[in-house]
């Protein structure tokens, strides 16, 4: 059950990200007769999906989870390397896979079940899979890393030779830059403000992060949705990990808004005009998977209008189960930062939930303990008899989540029954009883529950997460006498050597020279 899992949450990415190549569209630009049909069928996908989760079994019985960790490659000075193609034949595991810029990689984590001990058994796994990743990406030269942002990048890096090859690739960036009809503005706030222009999508390729799966049965789906929108913002603050990019000191996790800004198909007079962003945090909560489909095809044009052979409708009666081709297609190029996939495994449907809000990193200790975190929060909150969302609004919600990835663990975030709160003292006094209720309910051993929990309660206690310790290095490092550039090169230096040794990020020491 598990491969085939596996084999359906890599067939997912074929539709599921802007970064991702998937199979390869047969195009990069489409004519009108193509977006009318296609317009047609994602209505006629939507209309099988409803009959499907009123007549049909979904495969939710023993549900999984899922990892995806986006991966930066840097050279021997830890400047960005565009080496992917030779990075990957070097791995030679389906694993790892391209993603848009030629300086990442993703790795596809085996899909597991949450009880007992096997969070403990896929630390190893993981720590194990991308070591042996590591020492073939060193035969080219290369150097793996996992971080939010890589803080080396510079506007140099993305003027030419940035892209990975690939149709799926051109055919996004020629879509995103036909609806605005000019180029992408990247102005972004913070202690060293930024202001510039794209003329592609390239800055999108710095936002590298770890997308959470959780496979749950549709009638589970809104409270499950919900939970995962009103945890956003706490679950930013411990994890932030993007302070800088192009060498200005911005956000905690700068990659929320750069993801923002530089995948926004809406010129300035359609932003004026309330036209939404395809980068969303929703609006309102929901109660129904489908409330998501729709929205995503009510506000959303097209990007990519590529047309299957299937016809969803006749596969039904014929008692198969439809892939619903053009709804995932759709589906995939709306970025909720919570969203709906829905996939096929083994001839069942099945709905999953993907968190898209954490940064890569630090280390595997911290990304497993962000999951842990995670799962736990949502079994407790879903099965509420009195739900956080009852009780707080959606625009509260999606404050908490910007004033997060603004101020990171820093940021003062609204709870109910609470009020306004550090994070730490949010995390400590409230959400880690939740998140260890949570994992004892899906049955989690409590050494691991103790293990990875610890590491938040540690981050939570000291202040201390990839954002802050990335900042506080590269101050101590100007301090001392290094320039910008090379105090970026050398926090990232010693960022490598301490997520290689998998050491928790609260744990690392800040030193000068």
């Amino acid at each position: 059950m598990i491969a085939q899992w596996r084999a359906g949450l890599r067939a997912a990415r074929e539709t599921c990200s802007i970064g991702q190549v998937g199979e390869e569209v047969k195009r990069t630009t489409y004519d009108r007769a193509h977006r009318r049909e296609y317009r047609r069928k994602v209505r006629v996908c939507l209309d099988v999906f409803e009959t499907m989760l009123a007549r049909t079994s979904f495969d939710s019985e023993h549900p999984l989870t899922g990892m995806e960790i986006e991966c930066n490659l840097v050279d021997a000075e830890y400047q960005p390397a565009m080496s992917n193609r030779y990075v990957l034949d070097a791995i030679g595991d389906p694993a790892y896979q391209t993603e848009l810029g030629a300086y990442n990689i993703e790795f596809n984590v085996p899909p597991r079940p949450l009880p007992g001990h096997t969070t403990l058994d896929l630390e190893k796994d993981v720590r194990a899979s991308l070591n042996d990743a590591e020492l073939k990406a060193n035969a080219s030269g290369s150097h793996i890393v996992m971080i939010g942002i890589l803080p080396t990048l510079m506007p140099k890096h993305l003027s030419e030779g940035w892209m990975s090859e690939s149709n799926r690739y051109a055919a996004l960036n020629e879509s995103i830059l036909e609806g605005r009809g000019e180029d992408i503005p990247i102005n972004i706030a913070g202690p060293e403000p930024l202001s510039w222009q794209a003329a592609s999508i390239a800055p999108e390729s710095a936002c590298t992060s770890m997308q959470l799966h959780l496979q749950v049965a549709p009638d589970d789906f809104a409270a499950n949705w919900n939970a995962a929108q009103a945890l956003a913002g706490p679950q930013l603050a411990l994890a932030a990990n993007s302070p800088y990019f192009f060498g200005h000191h911005l956000w905690a996790e700068t990659r929320i808004e750069l993801f923002a800004q530089s995948t926004d198909t809406r010129p300035e007079e359609l932003k004026t005009q309330g036209v939404r962003p395809r980068v969303w945090f929703g609006e309102r909560w929901i109660t129904s998977a489908v409330d998501l489909f729709k929205e995503n095809i009510r506000y959303f044009p097209s990007l990519l209008p590529e047309l299957s052979d299937e016809d969803p409708v006749a596969e039904l009666t014929a008692g198969r189960t439809p892939r619903l081709a053009e709804l995932r297609l759709h589906n995939g190029t709306v970025y909720r930062w919570n969203r709906p996939v829905y996939d096929v495994s083994n001839g069942r449907p099945q709905l999953r939930l993907e968190n898209r809000v954490l940064p890569a990193g630090p280390s595997v200790v911290d990304m497993l303990a962000n999951s842990a975190f995670y799962y736990g929060m949502l079994r407790t909150m879903s099965e509420a008899e009195e739900p956080v969302w009852s009780q707080m609004s959606f625009p509260v919600a999606h404050r908490n989540f910007l004033d997060a990835a603004q101020q990171g663990i820093d940021a003062r975030l609204h709870w109910p029954g609470v009020g306004e709160v550090g994070a730490g003292k949010l995390v400590l006094d409230t959400l880690l009883p939740m998140a260890h209720e949570g994992l004892r309910r899906w049955g989690v051993d409590v050494e691991v529950r103790d293990r990875f929990l610890g590491v938040i309660e540690g981050r939570a206690r000291t202040g201390r997460n990839g954002a802050s310790w990335q900042v506080a290095t590269v101050g101590a490092l100007e301090e001392a006498g290094m320039t910008r550039p090379r105090a970026l090169a050398e926090m990232l230096r010693r960022y490598c050597e301490h997520m290689h040794a998998n050491e928790p990020v609260h744990t690392w020491p800040v030193r000068p020279g």
